[in-house]
Order: C-alpha cells, then sequence, then structure tokens
C-alpha cells in the first residue's frame, strides 16, 4: 500500500498475510436438452423456449415444464359367465398401444432418483413439434431443433453435462450422431464440459453388432475425448404418463363354452368407473401401473456421475455404481459381447455396457470415453479430473490478469496452485507416494517464459499431473506349489 504521511497521527494499515486459494468448481450439473410439456413463464406462453433454465428438484421441473406426454393406454376386459350369467373369471389387461417419443421428462427423474441435484433444463419445443436436429437462431421457436438448443449453452457457464436423451427417437444414426457431434464441439470450444450420450440402434431390444459399428461410423473423429455413450436402454420402474381421455376399453363377454355373448358390456369411461364401478376401476389401475416406461440410460448416467462425484470425487470411475429404479437392462449383455463394445481396436470408440448381476443389480460396467484406445484420454475419470482442475484454476487466477509480471506474483501463482493440488493429492485423485511425484507446477523467467514473452505481457505457467486411472482389469494369478514340508 503506497501511503504518504504528511500530518502528525496515528495511521491503520491493513496487511495480507493469507494467500490467494483455489475454489473447487461444480464437477456434475448436466444441462437437458429436449421437449417439454410447457415452457411458460409468468403465464407467457413459450417463454422459456431456447432458454435454459436451472432447477434443484423433480418438483420445480415439473412445475415450471410439466409433465410427461400421455401416452394412449389400451385396456382389455375378458369376463367369463356361467349359464345364470353370473361372472366366473375376469381378466384384466392393459398395454401401450402409442410409441414413446418424448424421453426428457423419464430421463430427468432418473437422474434426480438416482443421486442428481441442480440441472439446466433447454426446452426446445413442446410434445406436438416433431423432434429435430436442425441448428436455429436461438429464438423461441420450434426450428432451432436439439442443435439449436445445445448452441444456446454457449454463453451459461455453471453446466458441466451435456444429455439429449429426446434424440434418441431421430430417424437414424447419422442423424443422432449430428446432435452427439454439435454437443462434443461445444465441449472441445469451451473445455469445461463433458457429453453423456446414448447408442442409436435399429432395435433397442436385442443386440445387433451391425447397428454398433453403424453407430461409430457416423461419430466420426472428432472431438471423440469429450463424451462417453451407454449402452442398452433401462426397464426402469417408472410409470407411463397418461390420462384418462387416452385410456380405450375393450369389454368382452363370454360363457363357459368360450362364445362371445355380451349381456351386459362396460360402456363407462375410465374416469366414470372411478364412481360407477369402482372394483372395475382399481382392477384396471392395478394393471396400468404395471406398465413399465424402457428409456435410454443417459439420464440416469448423469444422476450417477453426480452421485459418485459427491461421495468420492471426480477421479473416480462412475462405474461399478448400481442404478436405481431400474428393473433391468433392456439386452442382456454377455461377456464376449462387451468385449467387443468395451475394446474396439479399428476405431477405438469404446462403449459402456450397462448388466446385472446376481446379488448386485444393475452396474455400469463401464469407464471409457470415446477414445478408448487412447493413453490420455481412455477413461472418463481422468478427463473429467482434467477439466475439473484446469477449470479451478483458471478461475482462480483471473486475479493475476494486469498484475506486474514478476517474480512475487510468479511466486503467489505457484503456491496457490501446488496448495490445491496438494489437497487433490491427500484425497487420492493424484498418483504418487510424495506431492512431488504427484505433479509439478513451472513459472518463471528461463523455465517457462523468455524475454520476449515478458515483453508481449504473457505468463507461461506449466502444470503436470499424474491422475490416478481405474484398475479395470484384475488379474489373479494362480499357480501350483509343491510340498515342502
Amino acid at each position: 500500500m503506497a501511503s504518504t504521511y504528511l500530518t502528525p497521527g496515528v495511521y491503520i494499515e491493513e496487511i495480507s498475510t493469507i494467500p490467494p486459494s483455489i475454489a473447487a468448481v461444480e464437477t456434475a450439473i448436466p444441462a437437458f436438452i429436449g421437449y417439454t410439456q410447457k415452457a411458460e413463464e409468468n403465464g407467457v406462453t413459450n417463454a422459456l423456449l431456447f432458454k435454459p433454465t436451472r432447477i434443484t428438484s423433480m418438483l420445480e421441473f415439473e412445475e415450471i415444464f410439466g409433465g410427461p406426454e400421455n401416452e394412449d393406454i389400451a385396456v382389455t376386459i375378458d369376463d367369463v359367465l356361467d349359464s345364470d350369467s353370473e361372472l366366473l373369471t375376469r381378466t384384466v389387461k392393459a398395454s401401450v398401444s402409442s410409441t414413446l417419443e418424448y424421453m426428457l421428462y423419464y430421463s430427468i427423474k432418473m437422474f434426480f432418483n438416482n443421486g442428481g441435484g441442480p440441472c439446466y433444463i433447454v426446452s426446445v419445443g413442446a410434445y406436438s413439434d416433431p423432434c429435430n436436429i436442425s441448428v436455429g437462431d436461438g429464438t423461441a421457436t420450434a426450428s432451432g431443433g436439439l442443435t439449436g438448443g445445445i448452441a444456446t449453452l454457449e454463453k451459461i457457464d455453471e453446466p458441466t453435462l451435456l444429455v439429449f436423451p429426446d434424440a434418441i427417437t431421430l430417424a437414424d444414426a447419422t442423424a443422432y450422431c449430428q446432435v452427439v457431434y454439435t454437443a462434443l464441439e461445444l465441449c472441445d470450444k469451451l473445455q469445461d464440459r463433458f457429453t453423456i450420450a446414448d447408442v442409436k440402434t435399429t432395435d433397442d431390444t436385442e443386440y445387433d453388432k451391425d447397428d454398433i459399428e453403424e453407430y461409430r461410423l457416423r461419430l466420426g473423429t472428432t472431438y471423440l475425448k469429450y463424451g462417453a455413450c451407454y449402452y442398452p436402454f433401462l426397464k426402469t420402474s417408472l410409470n407411463y404418463g397418461y390420462a384418462a381421455s387416452t385410456v380405450t376399453i375393450t369389454h368382452t363377454e363370454k360363457n363357459e363354452a368360450g362364445t362371445t355373448i355380451s349381456i351386459n358390456p362396460i360402456t363407462d369411461t375410465f374416469a366414470q368407473l372411478e364412481n360407477s364401478n369402482p372394483s372395475v376401476y382399481r382392477a384396471i389401475l392395478a394393471e396400468i401401473k404395471k406398465l413399465y416406461v424402457t428409456i435410454p440410460p443417459s439420464g440416469a448416467i448423469a444422476g450417477v456421475y453426480a452421485k459418485v462425484d459427491k461421495d468420492r470425487g471426480v477421479w473416480k470411475a462412475p462405474a461399478n455404481v448400481s442404478i436405481t429404479s431400474v428393473i433391468k437392462p433392456a439386452i442382456k449383455i454377455t461377456n464376449s459381447q462387451q468385449a467387443d463394445l468395451n475394446v474396439d481396436a479399428t476405431s477405438g470408440k469404446s462403449v459402456n455396457v450397462i448388466r446385472t448381476f446376481t446379488g448386485k443389480g444393475t452396474l455400469v460396467w463401464g469407464a471409457r470415453t470415446f477414445m478408448g484406445n487412447d493413453n490420455e484420454w481412455r477413461y472418463v475419470p481422468v478427463r473429467r479430473l482434467y477439466i475439473f482442475i484446469e477449470e479451478s484454476v483458471k478461475k482462480a487466477t483471473e486475479f493475476v490478469v494486469f498484475e506486474p509480471n514478476d517474480a512475487n506474483t510468479w511466486l503467489r501463482v505457484k503456491t496457490m496452485i501446488e496448495n490445491f493440488l496438494t489437497g487433490l493429492w491427500r484425497d487420492g485423485a493424484l498418483a504418487g507416494a510424495k506431492p512431488e511425484d504427484a505433479f509439478f507446477v513451472k513459472v518463471g523467467l528461463g523455465q517457462t517464459m523468455t524475454s520476449l514473452d515478458i515483453l508481449e505481457g504473457r505468463m507461461n505457467i506449466e502444470i503436470g499431473m499424474a491422475a490416478v486411472r481405474p484398475a479395470e482389469f484384475i488379474i489373479l494369478k494362480f499357480s501350483h506349489k509343491l510340498q515342502e514340508s
């Protein structure tokens, strides 16, 4: 503090002795891009279209963006009557007669059920709009599509994950991979977020290697270190959304010989049955509740990321972790099938598998990025740890801009970064018996900078880290030992 003392008296100067520190940024705040029932704000229709909106609970999502799309439910009631027209048996069955097109609502629910917290929602249209990928200008129209919704997130700093479950309903792998490419491109541009994708296949109920190869082909080779994909779909314990008006009832009465007689068929609607025939209403309702939604896994995986980051840290692989609200994966993957998915010698594009194990439930059984054969960015936790550290250090060193580029400033910056990395090393994020084995920080004239760098206003800081890597393969070697006594 520069002071000139001219008048006699007592002067107070506050001396700062505490060094600057680095605050850790959030690591698992996803942005979900997709279609919602509504996007109103203060009564204005479509006011939140293409406007990233932060929420913290499922209740808040439903209040702002509404519920799921109402599916068509077909109910059949088969009664068998005796000779006196008395009911002998009644069989009630319910099925979904429409195709599930919009996955965002259920994916958000899976996110919160699996440990998710704050997230962003980007509504790109209503359920009446067709799912499309055209790049828009970010205005409140459906023409922007999914890629237009992703583009709006460039101006929002907080999201660290990109998720777009509705894109899975696009026509083919080419269209879907265009959305994935847009997300990966944004992640590479900003270098502070990661993409969670699904696998686009023609059949979500049976494993087809050709579908996987087609998906890998359409992904391309650019920006792959900033994303990972998961497979297969998940049969959840979530029920379909429906309204009383979307439930159709077909009632058939037969005699003991199996001949249709229809003496007193039910003609009331589902809503009317609640009062006119409560027992039938309850039977139908019980069958409807047995209809479970099958959706892509990306929403649940985002919740797993958030839970693992909170419990263990971003450096822990989000794998060998159970997924809640899941009955089973839609496809049962074998060891040999996963071998082809996990390691691909040709393209290197790994697909992380979700599997069911006896006594353990449904587990995430893979932690590789799209660059599955790359030694630097093979694993999801390594890529996300670097994103976390890079963003934290970047934000913390902003105070140095326009500070004197001299030894005093260099020492402050170096000490600040070393203290931060030492804390991470103690938490287990960096490998090494000693801090100096786990990382290094270099800054200074003749070390990272030349005189020209200083003249041109550049302060170069070099940071090297030994990130911990997951033990993906546990090899136990057994051998015979001859008797010695």
